[in-house]
C-alpha cells in the first residue's frame, strides 16, 4: 500500500511537473528531493527509514507552486459517496501537508519529517527557479500569485498614506478600501470558466466543443496554456476541422511550452505540413520539417517529410 500510494501521487502530480521541467530537470528534482528529505529525517530522528515518500513529496510541492489553481477531483464518503473539486493549493497544503503530516502524526513507523522536508524542498526550489527566471512563469503559478499580492499590498500602503494615483499628488491621509476592477474580475472569471469548460468537454470526448472553448479563451487571453494532452487534442481537432491558421498557432504553442514531449517530431511534421500545404509559409514549413526529419522513425512519416521538403526546395 505504501508503494501504491507513492506511485499514485507520483502519477497524479508528476506528469505536469515533468512537462514543465523537462525529463532531466524532473529527474534532478526527484533525486534532490530524496536527498533533502533524507537529511530532514536524519536531523529529526535516529530511526532507519526506507521509501520514496520524501521524493514524491518534493514533486507534489513543486506541483503546488507551478499549478496551484488546478482543480483536483477528490472522492469523499460520509454517509454518502461523492466527489468535490478542490484547487491544488488547498488540497496539498491542508490535506497532504498539514492534516496528514502535522495533525495525524499517530501512525508508527512513518517518516513524517521526511515528508515535510520533501514538501519544503519542492516548494522552495520551484519558487527560487521562478523568481530567478530559470523556468517560465505563468499568470497562475504561486510566484505570480505572490507578486500580485505584493503589488496590491504596496498599492494599499501608498494610497493609504494619502497619495492619489490619478493626480500624482499627496493629499491628507485617508482610508482607502481596495476595489478590484470589475472588468478585470469579469475577465478572470470568464478565463476560469473557459478553462473548466475545455477540461470538461475533453473528458466527455467532445473535442469540437473543447476546440471552440479554446479559441474563445485565446481571444480573451492568448497567454493561456492548457495541459499538454488537452492542447495536443485541441490542435489535432482544429486541423481536422480545416481551421489551419488556428491549428498551426495551437501546435506552435504546444512546441513552445512542451518541447520535451517524447513524440515532438510528429507535432513538428504536422505543423510543417500545415505551413507548406495550406498557409503558404515555406520558410516556417522547412524549419519544422527539417527538425522533424532528424527524429522521425516511422518509414511512412519519413517519406512524407522528405517529399514535402523536396517540393518546397524546388519552389
Amino acid at each position: 500500500m505504501h508503494i501504491f500510494g507513492n506511485m499514485f501521487f507520483l502519477y497524479l502530480f508528476g506528469n505536469n511537473v515533468n512537462d514543465k521541467l523537462g525529463n532531466i530537470g524532473y529527474l534532478c528534482l526527484y533525486l534532490a528531493g530524496a536527498v533533502f528529505s533524507g537529511i530532514g529525517h536524519s536531523l529529526m530522528s535516529s530511526s532507519p527509514v526506507l521509501g520514496a515518500s520524501g521524493a514524491v513529496a518534493a514533486v507534489t510541492g513543486a506541483y503546488l507552486v507551478l499549478f496551484p489553481q488546478t482543480l483536483i477531483t477528490v472522492i469523499y464518503w460520509f454517509i454518502i459517496i461523492g466527489t468535490i473539486d478542490l484547487p491544488a493549493l488547498y488540497f496539498i497544503v491542508f490535506k497532504l501537508i498539514f492534516w496528514d503530516n502535522v495533525v495525524e502524526r499517530r501512525i508508527p513507523n512513518v517518516a513524517y519529517d521526511a515528508h515535510l522536508s520533501g514538501y519544503a524542498f519542492g516548494i522552495l526550489s520551484m519558487l527560487g527557479l521562478l523568481a530567478a527566471g530559470l523556468i517560465s512563469s505563468s499568470h497562475f503559478d504561486l510566484w505570480a500569485m505572490i507578486k500580485r499580492w505584493n503589488q496590491r499590498r504596496r498599492y494599499r500602503d501608498v494610497v493609504s498614506s494619502g497619495y492619489d494615483p490619478f493626480t500624482g499628488r499627496t493629499s491628507k491621509r485617508i482610508k482607502v478600501k481596495e476595489v478590484k476592477s470589475a472588468t478585470r474580475k469579469k475577465a478572470e472569471e470568464k478565463t476560469t470558466e473557459l478553462r473548466n469548460e475545455i477540461g470538461r468537454r475533453i473528458l466527455e470526448r467532445n473535442l469540437s466543443a473543447a476546440a471552440e472553448a479554446y479559441l474563445e479563451l485565446m481571444e480573451l487571453d492568448g497567454t493561456q496554456v492548457p495541459p499538454r494532452q488537452y492542447l495536443l487534442d485541441i490542435a489535432n481537432q482544429l486541423a481536422s476541422e480545416n481551421k489551419h491558421t488556428e491549428a498551426a498557432e495551437a501546435y506552435e504553442k504546444f512546441l513552445a511550452h512542451y518541447g520535451s514531449y517524447e513524440y515532438v517530431e510528429q507535432v513538428q511534421l504536422m505543423v510543417g505540413i500545415l505551413y507548406s500545404r495550406y498557409l503558404n509559409k515555406p520558410d516556417l514549413a522547412i524549419k519544422h520539417l527539417q527538425s522533424a526529419a532528424e527524429k522521425l522513425s516511422d518509414p511512412g512519416q519519413i517519406k512524407m517529410c522528405k517529399d514535402e521538403l523536396t517540393k518546397l526546395q524546388k519552389q
